[in-house]
């Protein structure tokens, strides 16, 4: 019987080798807006909303939200869309998942933000509570929670688990981000699948980077050695002053890693 194409909701700009773009648990593509322009002066960018998130119905056939069923949906997305072997970057779950794929060698290349599983027990408890607290906030009467974070001061305060520097971030984003994160239907699952989960497969044989933000609240900073015990081959990168979202913290220099990524692999096949 033939495989159901799998639905995502996804933003594509830009000409060249594809470079298809994940986002962290409960977040939305939105979350590259401010690299975009940066990425796709040189790549056909995808940046999508995984299953269950965002705009993305959840996965079709029953199928579950393990490590290994997220890869497998990644690679049929790959195919639904024709893009053969991308390069691929991806922030938190999306940066695992990106390292996942690369191990699998179904990517060209792979750049990690603040990748999940290299943690211990009681980090991946710290980061699945935080991240289901700032949904259930999500929840507050949008006349409560609106007012609140446009005050600055409020809305730095609420930001700095996620951002190094929450003041670069507008009342207007924060919010359509929380409203994403209530509504994201695969959130639980993700969550669920999650606290069995540990980063445990073959380093990547294709260029990968992982880089992580000194101010990460999320995955803690000291998560970063783990990784680079387990991805010897791959370049350990840190982002000083970025939060668990680098992308909105350092655009520019996260942009700068993806792109020196992409072209190490063009490097050394010539």
């Amino acid at each position: 019987m033939a495989r159901q194409p799998i639905e995502v909701a996804f933003e594509r700009r830009g000409n060249g080798s594809p470079l298809v773009l994940l986002h962290g648990i409960g977040h939305r593509w939105q979350a590259w807006e401010p690299v975009l322009d940066a990425l796709t002066a040189q790549h056909d960018v995808i940046a999508v909303d995984l299953p269950g998130f965002g705009r993305s119905p959840l996965l079709p056939d029953g199928r579950g939200y393990d490590m290994a069923s997220a890869v497998q949906a990644c690679a049929d997305i790959f195919e639904d869309m024709g893009l053969g072997r991308p390069h691929v970057a991806g922030n938190s779950l999306g940066a695992v998942i990106g390292l996942e794929l690369a191990s699998r060698g179904l990517v060209t290349s792979a750049t990690a933000l603040a990748p999940a599983g290299f943690w211990t027990p009681r980090d991946r408890a710290w980061a699945l509570r935080v991240l289901s607290m700032i949904r259930m906030s999500g929840r507050s009467p949008s006349w409560l929670l609106a007012p609140l974070l446009r005050n600055r001061l409020f809305r730095m305060a609420a930001g700095c688990l996620l951002y190094g520097h929450p003041s670069r971030m507008t009342a207007e984003i924060m919010l359509a981000d929380l409203a994403s994160m209530v509504g994201a239907s695969a959130f639980d699952l993700v969550a669920a699948a999650g606290r069995d989960y540990v980063y445990a497969s073959p380093p990547p044989t294709v260029p990968v980077t992982v880089a992580w933000g000194t101010r990460d609240r999320i995955l803690w900073p000291r998560q970063a050695r783990r990784a680079a015990e387990l991805l010897p081959r791959a370049r350990h990168v840190w982002l000083p002053g970025a939060g668990h979202v680098p992308m909105i913290d350092s655009p520019s220099e996260v942009a700068s890693l993806i792109l020196q990524t992409c072209a190490s692999e063009s490097a050394r096949a010539a």
